[in-house]
C-alpha cells in the first residue's frame, strides 16, 4: 500500500509547474464561453430581417384603390402624394414636456414653456399644426429609434450592443423608398444617420456624435448648413439631428442651466426655420407644400438617462405643420386631442400616436411604397395635415370631412394590405414565425376588413350612386382595419422576438456542468494534500460553508424577482450586513476582532448611503448628475462649507492613500520593478489631484493651459497604468530575492492594486478616492475576520484552509462597491461621461476600455487581483509553495463558482421571464452585465493564475 501511494505521487508530480493548480480555471473560463454564447443566441436574437423590399406595382396585387385605380394610368401609385417635400427636425432626447405647455402636467418645472414658438404656432392655427405626444417602443437608445422610425418595425434588444458602431439597415425602410422613388434627401446632424444609411444621401454633413461633453458642434454644424438648404431646391427631404440637448441631459440633468440654454436656443433655431417657411409658402415658391416636423428620436430621464422603457424614456414629442393650411380638421371619430390654456391664455391642443406609426404616415403623405416590413399605421391626424393638397371632388356632393374619411379608408386599405403581407412573409421565412393560432387569429381579423372592403365599400365607393350610404360604410370600414392594425402590433410587441429554447436549453445545461466541476474543484483542493488537508475531509468544508451556503441562496433566488433585481444593491448590502453580524457574534463568543467586526459593520452603513444615493440618481434626482458622475460633489450642495469639503476631502483622502502605499512598500521588501510600480502609482495620484484642480475653473493654475490639465494628464495616468502593467509582466522574469512565499505573494499583490487603482480612481470622479478608502478598509476587516473561523481544538491543520465564508463577504462587498461607484445594471446606469476622460473625441476601442474600467474596476477588477490576501492571512511560511498555490487555486475557484452562480440564476430568471413586460427593460440588461461581469471575472483570474502561481518546486516536501 506504501509503494502504491509512493508511485501516486510520482505520477501527480509529473504536472509540474502552475498548470497543475490552474488548469481547472481555463476549463471554466471556456466552459463559460460556450455557454454563454449558446444561450445568447437562443435568447437575444434579432427578428428575422427579410430580404424584400415594397414596390410600386405590388399595390396592384392588393383589392385597395389606389392612386391609378382613379385616373385609368399604367403607372401604379400607393397613395396619392399630399405634401411635396419634407423637413425633418430631431432634437435628440426630446423629452415630451419640453414641448408641451406646463399646465398639462401637475407641478411646472423651470425646463418647460420654452419651446414657445410650438405651442404658439399650435394655438395659431390648430388645423394645420399639431403637437403629439410620441411614444417609443423600449429600447431607447439612438439606434434603435432611427432604426424603428424609418423601418416602422419594432426595435430589437442586440442591437443595443451597435449603438456605439451602427451597422447599415439591410431590411425596406423609409430613406430607401425615398431614393427608389427618386426623391432627393439631404442630411446634416449626427453621424448615426450616415452610419445606418451610407448610400442614400444626396448631400451629407455628419458630425461625431457620441462626444456627450460637447454641446455645441452637431449642432453648430446643423446650424451651418440648415437654413442656406432651406433656400435650395435640390432636396425633397431634409433630415437635420440635433444633439445638444441629449448631451446637455448626459452631463449636466434635465434640471441644469444648460439644458435651458440648449432648449432657448433651438426655440430660437425653429422661430427662424418657420418664419423662412411661411416666406417661401406662396404659389409657386420653394415651400409651397411642404411639411415640417419637430421631433424627438426617444426621451429621458430627469438626469438625462434612457435606454429603458420608463414613461420618461419612452415619451417624446412630434410637432408637425403644413404651410398649406388643410380645408378643416380631422373628423371628431379620429381626433385623439385634449386640450388646454396655456400660461398666456391660449388654446393649445396635444394628441397622441405611437412612433411605430411614423414611417408609414411619412410614406403616405409623400405617395411612395410603405416599407415592406412595417406594422405601423397611418395616423389619422398627421396624415389630415396633408389634405390641403388635395382637390375636391364636389360632384360626389360630399362635404370636406367626408372627402377626408374617403382618402383615409383608402390608404388604410393599402396599409392594412402591406402589414398583412409582411406577416405572411414572416411567418413562411423565418424558422420560428408566430404560432399558428395568433396567425389564424389575425387573419380571421383581416378577412372581416376584407370581407366588408369587397362587399360594401369598394362598389359603393364605384358605383357613386348610394351617397348617403357610402360614409357609415367608410367609418365602419375604418374601424375595422384600425382593430386588425391594432392586433398586428399588439401580437408583434408580445412575441416579436424569436427565442429558440433549444439554443437556451443547451446553455442552461453547459452552465450547469460549469457549476458541478468547480465544485469539484473545490473538493479536489481540499483534499489534494494529504499531510495538511486530508484530515479535515469533505464535512470541514461543508460544516464551514453553511452561512456562506446561506447567503448565496439568499441573494441567488432574490435574482427571480423584478423587484428584488431592481433593489439589488440593497438586498446586497442586507446580506453583507448580515454576515457582518455573523461575524460580530463569534468575536464576541471568542473574546477577539471586536474593533474589526463593529468597523465591518460600520462600513456596510457607509456602503448603504452609497447605495441609497446611487439608486436616488437611477430614481432620476438629478442633483446628483455631474460631468464626473460624482455624487459626492452634490451632498448638501447648498451650504457653502459642504461645497468646499467635496472639493477638498477627496483630495485629502488620495494623499491619505499614496501615504499608506508608500508605508506598505518601506515596511516589507520590494524587487526594483515593483517599487517603481507604486512609486508610479504615487505620481499617478498627484496627477489626478492636478487634473481635479485644473477641472475646476476657480482653481486653474495660470500657467498651465486647462487642455494639459483636462486632456493630457489622464493620458499620461493611463499611459502609466501601461507601462506598470509591463514592468509587472517584465518582473516575471527575475526570482523574488526573497525566500518567504508570503512576503512574495502580498508584494505582487500591493503592487498589482496599485497599478490598477490609479486609473480605476480617475475615472471614478471625486467619489473615486472614498470608495478606494471603503474597499481597503472592507478588505482590511474580511481579511482579519478569517481569524474568528480558527478554533484550538480544531489543530493546526484545518487553519490552512479558507473557507467559502470570507470569499463570499469579499464578494458582497464587490457587488456593494458596484453599486456604490453610482453604477446599476442598465444601460443608462453607464457612465459614458466616463469615457471621455482624456479625449475629445469618440474612438471605439480605447473608450470602450476605459468604460469597461470605469463601470467594473472597483467591483470586479481590483477586488480578483486582491483576493491573494486572504491566503496570505493564513499562509505560513514553513509550508512550501505547494500549500500556498492549493491554497490561491481552492480560493480563485470558490469566487469564479459564487460569480457563476449568480449568473446561472440569472439565466433563469430570464428564461422564466422571456414573455415578461419588462424583459427588455430589465431582464435582459441584467442579463448582459451578469454575462459581461462572469466572462471578465474568469478571464481576470486565469490572468491572476499566470502572475500569482509561480513555477518552481515547493519548499516542503509532502510525500
Amino acid at each position: 500500500m506504501k509503494e502504491r501511494e509512493i508511485e501516486g505521487a510520482a505520477r501527480r508530480r509529473k504536472i509540474t509547474g502552475k498548470w497543475r493548480y490552474t488548469w481547472h480555471l481555463w476549463v471554466t473560463l471556456l466552459l463559460h464561453i460556450a455557454a454563454i454564447v449558446l444561450f445568447t443566441r437562443g435568447f437575444l436574437l434579432t427578428r428575422t430581417e427579410l430580404p424584400h423590399y415594397s414596390n410600386s406595382s405590388d399595390v396592384s396585387e392588393s383589392q385597395c384603390l389606389y392612386s391609378s385605380s382613379h385616373n385609368n394610368t399604367t403607372t401604379s401609385s400607393w397613395t396619392k402624394p399630399a405634401v411635396n417635400r419634407l423637413i425633418i427636425i430631431v432634437l435628440d432626447a426630446l423629452r415630451f414636456d419640453f414641448v408641451a405647455p406646463s399646465t398639462f402636467f401637475p407641478e411646472s418645472k423651470h425646463w418647460m414653456d420654452k419651446l414657445k414658438v410650438l405651442k404658439e404656432v399650435v394655438s395659431k392655427s390648430p388645423t394645420s399644426a399639431k403637437i403629439f405626444k410620441a411614444i417609443a417602443d423600449p429600447p431607447t437608445t439612438s439606434l434603435q429609434r432611427l432604426k424603428g422610425l424609418t423601418t416602422g418595425g419594432l426595435p430589437t434588444f442586440v442591437d443595443v450592443g451597435n449603438s456605439f458602431g451602427a451597422p447599415a439597415i439591410v431590411e425596406d425602410n423609409f430613406l430607401n423608398q425615398l431614393v427608389q422613388s427618386g426623391k432627393k434627401v439631404v442630411m446634416m446632424g449626427d453621424d448615426t444617420w450616415t452610419q445606418l444609411f451610407p448610400h442614400h444621401f444626396e448631400r451629407s454633413y455628419p458630425y461625431p456624435s457620441f462626444n456627450v461633453k460637447d454641446l455645441d458642434t452637431v449642432d453648430n454644424g446643423c446650424i451651418e448648413h440648415l437654413f442656406p438648404s432651406l433656400y435650395e431646391d435640390d432636396w425633397d427631404v431634409l433630415i437635420s439631428h440635433f444633439l445638444g440637448v441629449d448631451h446637455a441631459g448626459h452631463i449636466f440633468g434635465v434640471d441644469s442651466t444648460q439644458m435651458t440654454e440648449k432648449l432657448e436656443q433651438y426655440n430660437s433655431i425653429l422661430e427662424k426655420v418657420i418664419e423662412v417657411l411661411e416666406k417661401e409658402s406662396g404659389p409657386g415658391r420653394l415651400h409651397e407644400n411642404t411639411l415640417l416636423v419637430v421631433m424627438g428620436d426617444h426621451g429621458q430621464t430627469l438626469n438625462g438617462d434612457h435606454g429603458g422603457g420608463g414613461a420618461e424614456e419612452v415619451e417624446t414629442a412630434i410637432f408637425a405643420m403644413s404651410v398649406k393650411k388643410p380645408p378643416s380638421s380631422v373628423p371628431v371619430e379620429y381626433d385623439t386631442s385634449s386640450c388646454q390654456l396655456d400660461l398666456d391664455g391660449k388654446n393649445v391642443c396635444v394628441s397622441s400616436m405611437q412612433q411605430l406609426d411614423f414611417a408609414v404616415t411619412m410614406s403616405a403623405l409623400l405617395g411612395i411604397p410603405f416599407p415592406y416590413g412595417s406594422i405601423g399605421q397611418v395616423n389619422p391626424e398627421l396624415y389630415a395635415l396633408g389634405a390641403g393638397s388635395w382637390n375636391l371632388d364636389v360632384s360626389q356632393q360630399l362635404s370636406e370631412s367626408d372627402i377626408w374619411i374617403q382618402n383615409y379608408a383608402n390608404i388604410l386599405c393599402i396599409n392594412s394590405w402591406q402589414v398583412k403581407r409582411y406577416i405572411d412573409a414572416y411567418s413562411a421565412s423565418s424558422a420560428v414565425g408566430f404560432s399558428s393560432d395568433d396567425l389564424s387569429r389575425v387573419a380571421s381579423v383581416y378577412a372581416q376588413a376584407e370581407n366588408h372592403w369587397l362587399r360594401s365599400t369598394k362598389k359603393l365607393q364605384l358605383d357613386k350612386k348610394d351617397i348617403d350610404a357610402l360614409v357609415p360604410a367608410l367609418k365602419k370600414q375604418i374601424e375595422s382595419y384600425f382593430n386588425f392594425l391594432r392586433t398586428v402590433a399588439e401580437l408583434a410587441r408580445s412575441k416579436w422576438t424569436e427565442f429558440d429554447l433549444r439554443m437556451m436549453g443547451a446553455g442552461i445545461a453547459i452552465m450547469s456542468i460549469s457549476l458541478m466541476f468547480q465544485v469539484l474543484a473545490i473538493l479536489r483542493a481540499n483534499s489534494q494534500d494529504g499531510a495538511t488537508l486530508a484530515s479535515s475531509g469533505y464535512a470541514w468544508f461543508f460544516s464551514a460553508s453553511a452561512s456562506a451556503f446561506f447567503l448565496l441562496g439568499m441573494r441567488a433566488v432574490s435574482f427571480l424577482s423584478n423587484s428584488f433585481i431592481l433593489e439589488e444593491g440593497k438586498v446586497a448590502n442586507f446580506l453583507l450586513s448580515t454576515s457582518g453580524i455573523v461575524a460580530l457574534r463569534k468575536s464576541v463568543v471568542k473574546g477577539k476582532l471586536l474593533k474589526e467586526s463593529v468597523g465591518f459593520l460600520l462600513l456596510s452603513t457607509f456602503c448603504r448611503f452609497g447605495i441609497e444615493i446611487g439608486l436616488s440618481k437611477q430614481a432620476s434626482t438629478s442633483a446628483f448628475m455631474k460631468e464626473y458622475t460624482s455624487w459626492i460633489l452634490n451632498i448638501a450642495s447648498g451650504l457653502a462649507v459642504w461645497n468646499h469639503a467635496a472639493e477638498v476631502v477627496p483630495i485629502l483622502v488620495l494623499i491619505i492613500l499614496a501615504f499608506w502605499l508608500y508605508k506598505a512598500t518601506s515596511d516589507i521588501f520590494f524587487g526594483w520593478p515593483r517599487k517603481i510600480v507604486v512609486v508610479c502609482t504615487i505620481l499617478s495620484y498627484m496627477l489626478i489631484i492636478v487634473h481635479w484642480i485644473t477641472e475646476n475653473n476657480r482653481y486653474i493654475l495660470a500657467f498651465m493651459p486647462e487642455s494639459i490639465g483636462r486632456i493630457y494628464i489622464p493620458r499620461i495616468v493611463y499611459a502609466i497604468l501601461l507601462g506598470q502593467l509591463l514592468l509587472l509582466v517584465f518582473a516575471q522574469l527575475f526570482k523574488g530575492n526573497s525566500s518567504d512565499c508570503k512576503t512574495n505573494l502580498v508584494v505582487k499583490t500591493t503592487a498589482m492594486l496599485s497599478a490598477w487603482s490609479s486609473t480605476v480612481i480617475l475615472l471614478s470622479g471625486k467619489q473615486g478616492p472614498m470608495v478606494a478608502f471603503a474597499s481597503i478598509v472592507g478588505g482590511y476587516c474580511i481579511m482579519r475576520l478569517c481569524d474568528i473561523e480558527d478554533d484550538a481544538k480544531n489543530g493546526p491543520q484545518r487553519r490552512l484552509s479558507i473557507g467559502p465564508f470570507p470569499v463570499m463577504q469579499w464578494n458582497l462587498f464587490a457587488t456593494c462597491l458596484f453599486f456604490c461607484s453610482g453604477h446599476w445594471c442598465a444601460f443608462d446606469g453607464l457612465h459614458y461621461g466616463a469615457a471621455f476622460i482624456g479625449f475629445e473625441e469618440f474612438m471605439l476601442v480605447p473608450q470602450a476600455i476605459i468604460l469597461t474600467l470605469d463601470t467594473y474596476g472597483f467591483s470586479i477588477i481590483l477586488p480578483v487581483f486582491g483576493l491573494p490576501f486572504l491566503v496570505a492571512m493564513k499562509y505560513k511560511a514553513d509550508l512550501g509553495k505547494h500549500v500556498l498555490f492549493t491554497q490561491l487555486s481552492q480560493m480563485y475557484t470558490t469566487y469564479g463558482l459564487i460569480t457563476a452562480i449568480m449568473t446561472t440564476f440569472t439565466i433563469y430568471c430570464v428564461t422564466m421571464h422571456r414573455r415578461h413586460l419588462m424583459v427588455w427593460g430589465l431582464f435582459a440588461p441584467k442579463f448582459v452585465f451578469d454575462v459581461f461581469g462572469l466572462l471578465l471575472t474568469d478571464v481576470l483570474i486565469c490572468l491572476a493564475s499566470l502572475y500569482y502561481f509561480d513555477q518552481g518546486k515547493d519548499g516542503h516536501n509532502h510525500n
